[in-house]
């Protein structure tokens, strides 16, 4: 008989651990042969890698009832959404997308995570994609490999917030709801454009950088890695960290180690370019799914002061704009993952868009 201590010990220890995670993501590939882009330009083999959570679940109606597709920001990866402030508050039991009840989609956008980039070996010579190819391979991804024909809501963040604007006009049938998170449904202009070229301009423009033939990443790269880190910051999060002038450089130097270790500058070139010619602002009328569109107060790529998505939201036939206010708990444009900042809002949105 074992030890009643150590039974009563254990039973005690068993009791206080935290809950286990719904389950660990499912990992795959999905190699798309002959991928045309927009421009003419083809990949004889495209790789899109992914992540999902759950299962596919079909309704009466046959179409599956229960996919959510969630697109990541510039220079990000799906698995973004595994950190704590996202999942923790989305995925687990009980939560608004309890991975038990959902089936998760998490890709890795063309140029991004481990599909398909410019890093891979072909450098300058990858296909120059722009928006619509990610959102089209997106759409070969959901159904062509998934065999989801139909999608509860499309949530995005950043760069994903404008490929949700474009899956709500590209395939106004396929979804129940949208959440754009931190952007604009207008050109990138003004000063969202001019911070983008003086980043893609710092590399370009460095002798390091080759022509993309580069040995060493060039120092280009770092320029480009602080109009990152700025356009990303939090006025109040910055000062709170970096109080000090000692601190900030101390905070500055590394963020930017850290970058550097896993930014690549072609990659990041093309990544940022690839806005070029987003433009979802005449078609705002076609969508048909609710909308729930959020943006932050701090966020310095969409400050609020431009009136923009207040006045854009107008022409969305069911569009709802919500403006976060600053707080101690928002995070400029990564407010976008804090998703406890915003999450009664993703519920009125599920609630609003129930069959």
């Amino acid at each position: 008989m074992p030890n009643k201590t150590i039974l009563r010990l254990t039973i005690t220890a068993a009791l206080c651990l935290p809950l286990v995670r719904a389950q660990t993501p499912d990992e795959g590939n999905f190699v798309v042969p002959h991928f045309q882009f927009d421009d003419g330009e083809q990949l004889d083999k495209l790789n899109l890698h992914y992540m999902t959570l759950g299962h596919p679940a079909r309704g009466r109606d046959g179409h599956v009832s229960n996919a959510v597709l969630i697109l990541h920001g510039t220079g990000g990866s799906g698995k973004q959404f595994l950190a704590p402030q996202f999942r923790d508050v989305l995925f687990e039991p009980g939560e608004l997308l309890d991975a038990q009840r959902y089936y998760i989609i998490l890709p890795d956008d063309i140029g991004h995570g481990s599909s398909s980039k410019p890093s891979d070996g072909l450098r300058t010579r990858f296909p120059h994609y722009d928006y619509a190819d990610m959102v089209k391979a997106e759409y070969l991804l959901v159904t062509q490999r998934l065999h989801v024909d139909h999608l509860r809501l499309v949530m995005g963040t950043s760069m994903g917030c404008m490929h949700t604007w474009m899956w709500g006009e590209q395939h106004p049938d396929f979804m129940d709801a949208l959440m754009p998170l931190a952007c604009l449904p207008i050109p990138i202009s003004g000063r969202n454009r001019i911070w983008r070229k003086m980043l893609m301009d710092s590399i370009r423009n460095d002798p390091g950088w080759m022509g993309g033939n580069y040995k060493e990443q060039p120092y280009g790269l770092t320029e480009a890695i602080y109009f990152l880190i700025l356009a990303g910051s939090s006025p109040l999060q910055m000062q709170k960290a970096a109080p000090t002038p000692q601190l900030a450089d101390e905070f500055l130097r590394h963020l930017v180690e850290a970058r550097r270790k896993v930014t690549d500058a072609n990659d990041l070139l093309y990544a940022v370019d690839a806005s070029r010619d987003y433009d979802p602002s005449q078609n705002l009328d076609k969508i048909q799914a609710p909308v729930m569109y959020i943006n932050s107060a701090d966020d310095f790529i969409n400050p609020p002061e431009l009136g923009i998505a207040q006045q854009e939201i107008k022409r969305v036939k069911r569009g709802q704009f919500v403006l976060l206010p600053i707080t101690p708990e928002t995070r400029g444009h990564g407010t976008h993952t804090e998703a406890k900042i915003w999450k009664q809002y993703l519920a009125q949105l599920l609630q609003e868009s129930r069959h």
